[in-house]
């Protein structure tokens, strides 16, 4: 895989963990590539799960 390509889905997946951390919905991903969409929910979810243990509190 090409380092940019690589960089473009590891981007996604950052500003989908991001937004989980925020508590924005899953339904507001950005993203209509399939690939990047995938990245970016994969972050949302690893958000999700770290809030659940958590991780982050208010």
């Amino acid at each position: 895989m090409k380092r940019q390509k690589r960089d473009r889905l590891e981007r996604a997946r950052t500003r989908g963990y991001q937004a989980g951390v925020s508590g924005r919905s899953k339904e507001q991903c950005p993203y209509n590539d399939f690939d990047a969409k995938g990245y970016w929910l994969g972050g949302w979810r690893d958000a999700m799960e770290d809030k659940g243990s958590g991780l982050f509190m208010k």
